[in-house]
This record gives structure tokens, C-alpha cells and sequence, in this order.
């Protein structure tokens, strides 16, 4: 490398975003996510011993995936190289692999592919990966903010270990900004800012778990604010909310934060007041939180209280939650509105919810057999090892019914779902009482 190459280099790096320039090189440097790399977990012995097998990261943006893959590119004695899938092509990809092959070859030397965003590969491209990944090639890391088991293909998905990262909780956030503030190398130090207690708690709290969205905006606060009269930067609450973009309606010392505000909004629609349920709802849109949060919450709050009593809850929640999707704000807030309505006016059944429970509990204490006659009785031999044999079709049946045991011998008699004598479960009660 000449001067010239030199100079650019460090000139990139100095005036690359704070999220980017305070991006650990360590494990000791990450924040959070210790449910994968505290010291006892697998990940962490993995890396801290260099043998990684094929990975995939999942979790939301601004959670550390491409993080974790940079300090795993710092710690390893393989050759480490990335794309991202939503610019590499196919002749990227040939590239990549003819290098892999030639080190591996040549030297002996494992490579190390990490690829972002995976779940924007097509089939194609990774169908032509999958071959180096069995023959070890290449060791991938992949990241993606979809669920894997829907986006990745499923040959890769079970040659890889799937990781899970979550959103970064509020004391983590809290924790980079402090870091961001006061490291004079890689952060903001040489600036003299001063990060006010509230304005802290605001941005670590609206961030959502992102650390990238809290370092923007705390980059953003320093940059443009003027020194005061003591020669330093004050980031107060106000400067904070314009610099993220989201206002300080729901978060001040008396507690009415995120948490509690959704909280509020769940047991509105629950308890089957659409008028406080609305109300909270507008407070959240007001203070900018996420639409696609509000309307998970909505959907889930359709299947957990309203059930079964009014099964097209959940069609209007999900319709709104894709709605929302494709038009954004502000006319995504009329959607989530008559969704909201529609659920805190439905009559109300949690039989659902209570019978995934049960039976989830059911499964992790008691082993069982499927009853003989409800075994496959189709491949080759299984009819003669008695599998299928007594099995009554139910269409053969008056009313397309016919009384035999479905649950196994172990369980035989247990009941999960018990329907409320409400909205359409009192019809499936009495849909019951007449075939039984």
C-alpha cells in the first residue's frame, strides 16, 4: 500500500458513521445478546476456538449480525471474505469460490463467506452455493432480518446453526451511547458532548433495540448542535427527539413509555374498550412507533382474546397488518384503526390461546405413540405392521362424523380446547353437543 492508498483509506475511516466506526473487534466489545455469546454459550466457545461450522444470523436490523461476522473475521485463522446479497451476481459468487478452492488447494487455508442479507438470493444462487458448503469449501455466515426457515433454502438452513438475535435491551443501548460520547478514538469524545440523563433514556427507549438508529441520532445531535456558553455540546431531550425523529409524547420520568402505552393498548382491545383502545393506539402513531409493531401486536391480540368467539378478528388484523405494508402513513393509520375497533368490539375468547398451553405442556411432560390407527399406513410394509388398520374415514359417517380415539393411549381423555358460550364458540358448542 503507497502513501496515497494510505491516506485514502484512513480518510474513509475517519469520516465513515459513528455505528461504523464503534463496531467492536472483540467478543469482549459486544453488547448484549448474551444469550448466544455469554462465556458458557456455544457460539462463544466457537469463535474464542476458531471452529466455526456454517452459520446464519437472524434477528432485526441494528441487533449485531454483521457485527458478530466482523469480529469473528478478527478472530480467525481462515481467510475471511463478504458480499452483500442484494449487489452480488452470480459471477461474484464464481469468483469467490475459484479464490476458496485455489487458498484451500494451494495453502490449506479455509474461507470464511459472509454474506448479508441472504434471504435476497434467489434459489438459484444458493443452490450453486450449497456444494462447497458440504464439500467445506467455503464455512458460510449468513445474515438475514427474515425468518430463515421461510427465506434460506432448506438444504442450507440444515447444514448451518441458526443463531437468534434480539432487539438490544434499553441498558445496552444506554450503554453505547455512553461509549459513543466519551471514546475519543473510535466515538464522538474529542467533541466535549454532554448526553443529558433524559435524552439518553429517550433515544436508548424510541431506538427500539437498534443500536445503529440510537448511534445515527446521537452522531447527528453532536454534529449539528452549537457549543454552549461552557465550550460544550449539550444533547438535551429535545435536541434528542429531533435527531432520531420521534417525539418525546410517551417517554418521560413518570414511567408512560413504550412498554406501558402498548401494554395499556393490548388489555384496551382485550377488556372491549374500543374507545381507549383507539386513544392508544393514536398516541403511538403520534409519537412515530413502527406500524409493523402495532400491527403484529394487533394480530396477536385477535388470536390470544378474541379466538374462536369471532374467527374473523384475526382475518381483519392480518388484512390491516398487510395493508399497512404496502401504503404506509398516514393512511395506514385508518387501517389499524377499524382493525383495533373491529377486535375491542368482538366478543372475547381465550380457549385458543389456553389449548396451545395445555397441550404444549402436555407434550413436554408425557411421552407418547400415535394410536395404530392413525398411523401412515401408505409406504411400502407399514399396513402390515398393523399401521392404519381400523381407521374409520370420517366422511363415511352421518354428518361427516364418526366417534374414535384420536389422542394417544397416554393421554387418552384429555382435553385442551374448551369453547366459551360466546360469539360463534357458543356455535361450535352446540355443533359438538349434536354429533356427540
Amino acid at each position: 500500500m503507497d502513501l496515497f492508498d494510505y491516506m485514502k483509506e484512513v480518510t474513509l475511516e475517519n469520516e465513515s458513521p459513528l455505528a461504523s466506526r464503534m463496531r467492536p473487534t472483540s467478543l469482549e466489545e459486544v453488547v448484549g445478546q448474551e444469550h448466544i455469546i455469554g462465556k458458557d454459550k456455544l457460539l462463544y466457545r466457537a469463535i474464542k476456538a476458531d471452529k466455526l461450522s456454517s452459520i446464519i444470523f437472524y434477528g432485526p436490523p441494528g441487533t449485531g449480525k454483521t457485527t458478530l461476522a466482523k469480529v469473528i473475521a478478527n478472530t480467525t485463522s481462515s481467510r475471511f471474505t463478504q458480499m452483500n446479497a442484494t449487489v452480488a451476481g452470480k459471477k461474484d459468487m464464481e469468483a469467490v469460490i475459484k479464490e476458496a478452492q485455489s487458498q484451500l488447494g494451494m495453502y490449506g487455508t479455509k474461507t470464511i463467506l459472509f454474506i448479508d442479507e441472504i434471504h435476497r438470493f434467489n434459489k438459484g444462487q444458493q443452490d450453486y452455493l450449497l456444494p462447497f458448503v458440504e464439500d467445506g469449501t467455503i464455512i458460510l455466515i449468513g445474515a438475514t432480518t427474515e425468518n430463515p426457515y421461510f427465506e434460506v433454502n432448506s438444504a442450507l438452513i440444515s447444514r448451518s446453526i441458526i443463531f437468534e438475535l434480539h432487539a438490544l435491551e434499553k441498558k445496552d443501548i444506554e450503554k453505547l451511547l455512553e461509549r459513543a460520547v466519551s471514546d475519543k478514538e473510535k466515538g464522538m469524545g474529542s467533541y466535549q458532548a454532554v448526553l443529558d440523563e433524559d435524552a439518553k433514556e429517550f433515544l436508548a427507549d424510541i431506538a427500539g433495540g437498534d443500536a445503529r438508529a440510537a448511534l445515527n441520532a446521537i452522531e447527528l445531535g453532536i454534529l449539528t448542535t452549537d457549543r454552549a456558553g461552557d465550550g460544550k455540546i449539550h444533547i438535551d431531550l429535545q435536541t434528542a427527539s429531533q435527531c432520531i425523529q420521534k417525539r418525546v409524547v410517551r417517554y418521560d420520568k413518570t414511567g408512560d413509555n413504550h412498554y406501558d402505552t402498548i401494554s395499556a393498548f393490548i388489555k384496551s382491545m382485550r377488556g372491549s374498550d374500543p374507545d381507549a383502545a383507539v386513544y392508544y393506539l393514536a398516541k403511538m402513531l403520534y409519537a412515530g412507533e413502527d406500524i409493523k409493531f402495532i400491527a403484529r401486536r394487533i394480530m396477536i391480540c385477535a388470536a390470544e382474546d378474541v379466538g374462536n368467539a369471532d374467527p374473523n378478528a384475526l382475518n381483519v388484523a392480518v388484512s390491516a397488518a398487510l395493508g399497512v405494508e404496502r401504503i404506509g402513513m398516514p393512511e395506514a393509520r385508518i387501517l389499524l384503526s377499524q382493525a383495533v375497533t373491529y377486535i375491542a368490539c368482538a366478543p372475547k375468547s381465550n380457549a385458543s390461546y389456553m389449548a396451545i398451553n395445555e397441550a404444549m405442556e402436555s407434550v413436554k411432560n408425557k411421552k407418547t405413540t400415535v394410536p395404530p390407527h392413525l398411523q401412515d399406513a401408505h409406504y411400502g410394509g407399514a399396513s402390515n405392521m398393523g399401521h392404519g388398520i381400523g381407521y374409520r374415514y370420517a366422511h363415511d359417517y352421518p354428518n361427516h362424523y364418526v366417534e374414535q380415539q384420536y389422542l394417544p393411549d397416554e393421554i387418552k381423555g384429555s382435553r385442551f380446547y374448551r369453547p366459551e358460550d360466546i360469539g360463534y364458540e357458543k356455535e361450535i358448542r352446540k355443533y359438538f353437543a349434536s354429533i356427540k
